[in-house]
């Protein structure tokens, strides 16, 4: 999920990979992770703002739980509140606990939003872009990157497990550190921070950010006289059509 601060230049929720995770340790990414068998429960009605198809459900509460579990920030209001105003930092102080359960498995996501008398607001999630990894590489991911406008007042905190730091970052910024070296970044990370560079703004985000908008990229690999490169639709939108596969290996 892309967490979005401020208007013109806004900054972006990355998070660092632990570097004991084999898979990208070290990366900057944005937080996220995979569906669980608990964000498909049918007893999330009631608990949720918004209508969804089953998947597209079980993506966006697997989204914000992510979220929650990795930078403690939470897309919840309080249940039945007519404002639908997101809890504050209080509220994320009292939960901060149960990330660590939530994410081990040894309570469920929905269990704390019905202890806490919550709804998660899922109609701030707007799809901005779809990446399936290929099959060529090591692990393969199913990927729906959705943008969202941070709760006003949240702090973020890395979790110490899957994170070893939480930030909030230009995307100029984190693609000059990477360019130098600094950072390191998955190719999907960082086209998909090129974007939102080019984009300008979170009003320009959101407009843009439309299922219509979301080309799915499936990269496939190709080869000339400089050697092998990952080729991705010019449809989708972004800066590249083409990555050289070595580059690409670097940051896996």
């Amino acid at each position: 999920m892309l967490l979005l601060k401020g208007e013109v230049a806004p900054t972006v929720l990355m998070v660092k990979r632990h570097y004991q995770i084999d898979f990208a340790s070290g990366a900057m990414v944005f937080p996220g992770g995979k569906v669980s068998a608990d964000d498909h429960r049918d007893d999330w009605d009631g608990w949720f703002h918004g209508m969804y198809s089953d998947d597209e459900l079980a993506a966006r509460i697997g989204g914000v739980r992510e979220v929650f579990e990795e930078s403690g920030i939470l897309l919840a209001t309080r249940k039945g509140d007519p404002a639908g105003k997101f809890v504050g930092q209080s509220v994320c102080n009292e939960l901060a606990e149960f990330r660590s359960p939530v994410d081990r498995g040894e309570m469920s996501f929905l269990e704390l939003v019905q202890k806490y008398e919550l709804q998660l607001d899922l109609t701030d999630l707007q799809p901005y872009a779809h990446w399936i990894t290929p099959d060529f590489m090591p692990k393969r991911f199913d990927t729906r990157f959705y943008v969202a406008r941070a709760p006003e007042g949240q702090e973020a905190l890395h979790d110490g497990r899957e994170t070893t730091e939480a930030v909030w970052v230009k995307p100029t910024e984190v693609l000059e550190k990477a360019e130098a070296g600094e950072a390191k970044l998955l190719f999907p990370t960082r086209v998909n921070l090129e974007r939102l560079e080019d984009l300008g703004s979170v009003s320009a985000i959101c407009e843009f950010a439309q299922p219509e908008n979301v080309v799915t990229v499936l990269p496939v690999v190709e080869s000339d006289e400089t050697g092998k490169f990952l080729r991705i639709p010019k449809a989708a939108g972004y800066r590249v059509t083409t990555e050289p596969l070595e580059r690409v290996m670097k940051t896996v």
